[in-house]
């Protein structure tokens, strides 16, 4: 089996959480993990495929992700490689905020990346209040009751959906 390279750019965790939930069941020890916020350099060639997935944080993905695709954009466009974004406003499925037409977070990062991935998906993340210091406690707890969300700052929610993870995962191995 070809090596799978998984990049993530993860503030505190979930995504890379997803990301080695999808490599266990696509990529078993072939998994290569390399996190965005280290400036990678990588050559996508060396791989059969490729998955991305990035988290929002106050409404935007990493400069870090964006950078990279700067830097390797014809190589993405010519390798299998697919996509995910992480964030809370997915945890609104029956609005269809879980998925790349109903997610403005993806049709912000399609507007602004070179880059336009074949498969995209989109999961809810997690909150933990507990984890995070005392200005973004406030300010994610503002943006949650704006929202209708959790407010409890004792609290630690993950609202990723594992089967929808699970679906893309298979989506992912077939390309």
């Amino acid at each position: 089996m070809a090596k799978v390279l998984f990049l993530y750019s993860s503030r505190e965790g979930q995504t890379k959480k997803i990301i080695e939930h999808i490599a266990t069941s696509t990529a078993g020890d072939n998994a290569v993990y390399v996190d965005l916020h280290q400036s990678p350099k990588v050559d996508l060639n060396d791989y059969e495929r490729v998955l991305i997935g990035a988290s929002i944080r106050y409404g935007r993905l990493s400069k870090q992700l964006y950078q990279f695709i700067e830097t390797h954009q014809s190589q993405l466009e010519q390798a299998k490689v697919a996509f995910f974004c992480v964030n809370l406003t997915a945890r609104k499925e029956d609005q269809g905020k879980d998925t790349p037409e109903g997610s403005v977070y993806i049709k912000t990062f399609l507007n602004k990346s070179p880059w336009k991935p074949a498969l995209i998906g989109v999961f809810a993340g997690a909150l933990y209040y507990p984890r995070y210091n005392l200005v973004d406690r406030f300010m994610i707890k503002l943006i949650m009751s704006l929202t209708g969300g959790e407010t409890d700052t004792s609290k630690e929610v993950e609202y990723t959906n594992w089967e929808k993870v699970a679906l893309f995962a298979k989506q992912f191995a077939q390309m």
